[in-house]
């Protein structure tokens, strides 16, 4: 009897053993971020890391992102999108620390439109050394496509900061004086928009920008602060010193927005911004602005998930993907391609 029982005790010790070996936690990928026990067999984690989450762009970036996901899996893929991002466009260390996370908890590949272009330089490394690949979306970061990260999947930030130049040369018969109110140091996309315009403007001899250093920093308060400062600096008796201005993304296109209205001014200043949103878009149907050159968000976030999809399935992807942008004016705001832009389906893929 002791040797039977002996026999037995061995024999289902031996079947515990292969069954640990053949894979406790469900076996396959291990990719699900800070819960991997609970992870399905091959599913594939992808964090979708913004810029920030406070603005109407972000959201848009979001429905792209979750309208590849849903298309993925209809397809028979198995992906889970993991959206997170600092509160605040300004903070960087917050934005540091959320790569850092999700780095250690190893997902599958990465998606982030950095903040900064040199301070996110070292978690993407550290992902490389880590072999998480990583798309960088929307704002560009210093190092090679390719090589440091999969693919950059973005506007032509520079092509459109020079069609803004045009429309606002336009708008002012090719001259008058004009100023460009700029976002925040370090911002590789609207620094980008800004070089693009100055660019431009300058192939118009008639036309002199008398102010083009002027940073308003991420904030909405601080952007409405400086668009105040600026309008005060170049006050005249009858108005302001200058005759058109850009502005190159959402919050500092909607505090000039403002701070004209405020000034009565907006029928003195020509104003062409970047990005849209409700409140830029209610005032582009008012004429409050009257050019706003806008990116496809739904689009970036669409194909940044899409493309380091593909990635991890072994399929050669484009180092530079271009997103696209179009200006829009009040007299095009019924084109269907404009409409898609100021009038995106968000309620389709965030509720």
């Amino acid at each position: 009897m002791n040797r039977l029982l002996l026999s037995i005790v061995c024999v289902l010790a031996l079947t515990g053993i292969a069954l640990t070996g053949c894979g406790g936690n469900g076996g396959g990928n291990d990719t699900d971020g800070a819960n991997k026990d609970s992870t399905p067999a091959g599913r594939i984690t992808i964090a979708v890391i913004p810029k920030g989450t406070t603005h109407e762009f972000w959201n848009s970036v979001k429905a792209g992102a979750i309208k590849a996901e849903r298309e993925l899996n209809e397809s028979g893929a198995n992906v889970k999108i993991i959206w997170k991002g600092p509160l605040s466009e300004g903070d960087r260390e917050e934005q540091v620390k959320i790569v850092e996370t999700f780095v250690s908890e190893k997902v599958d590949g990465i998606c982030l439109a950095p903040l900064d272009d040199t301070a996110l330089r070292g978690p993407i490394k550290e992902a490389g050394r880590k072999k998480i690949p990583v798309v960088i979306f929307d704002s560009g970061i210093q190092g090679e496509p390719g090589k440091d990260y999969i693919s950059f999947v973005a506007t032509d930030n520079k092509e459109g900061g020079r069609n803004g130049a045009r429309k606002l040369a336009k708008l002012l018969g090719e001259k008058g004086k004009v100023v460009l109110l700029r976002y925040a140091e370090g911002s590789a996309s609207t620094t980008n928009r800004e070089e693009g315009f100055l660019e431009e403007i300058a192939k118009y001899p008639d036309i002199e920008v008398i102010s083009s250093n002027q940073y308003t920093g991420p904030e909405v308060s601080g952007a409405q602060q400086k668009a105040e400062v600026i309008i005060q600096q170049f006050k005249t008796a009858d108005g302001v010193s200058f005759d058109g201005i850009f502005t190159p993304c959402e919050p500092v296109s909607f505090a000039i927005v403002k701070a004209l209205d405020d000034a009565k001014l907006t029928d003195k200043v020509a104003h062409v911004g970047f990005d849209a949103g409700e409140k830029l878009t209610e005032a582009l149907e008012q004429k409050k602005v009257q050019g706003l050159v806008l990116q496809d968000p739904v689009n970036m976030g669409y194909l940044a998930v899409k493309t380091i999809h593909e990635h991890l399935k072994g399929k050669q992807v484009d180092v530079r993907i271009d997103t696209g942008s179009s200006v829009a004016t009040p007299d095009n705001l019924k084109d269907q391609r404009i409409a898609d832009l100021l009038y995106p389906p968000l309620d389709k893929y965030l509720n």
